[in-house]
């Protein structure tokens, strides 16, 4: 990487061309970036709530796929089967969002209440 230009002189010593860069002993920009993006991703996954998503989103899909599983008794088998994938994925892209819908409602109230109480 070039160095930034300034207005001073140098003291006449010529810089080495060909030589070994020094190491800061500092991870560089980007990997601490990514590190820090890594971290907070796996701290994310480990969160609670990303738990309780899982166990909606499976839950309600479950449900959708047995209901439509023994709902439609005279539909062709290939047919019945994608519309109940469908539906159960719909199902818990709904509880999903259900469940963070009232997830930020209850941080957005918190706030508010914190606010109300500063002031």
């Amino acid at each position: 990487m070039a160095k930034k230009a300034t207005g001073k002189k140098t003291s006449g010593a010529k810089p080495k061309k060909g030589g070994a860069k020094r190491s800061s002993g500092r991870p560089s920009r980007s990997s601490s970036a990514k590190n820090t993006a890594g971290e907070a991703f796996v701290s994310l996954l480990q969160s609670p709530l990303v738990a309780d998503l899982v166990a909606v989103a499976a839950t309600s899909a479950l449900a959708a796929l047995a209901s439509e599983g023994f709902s439609k008794e005279g539909a062709r088998s290939g047919k019945r089967a994608g519309k109940a994938v469908k539906s159960a994925g719909k199902a818990a892209a709904d509880a999903v969002k259900r469940r963070l819908t009232e997830e930020i409602d209850a941080i957005k109230k918190a706030a508010k209440d914190a606010k109300a109480t500063k002031a």
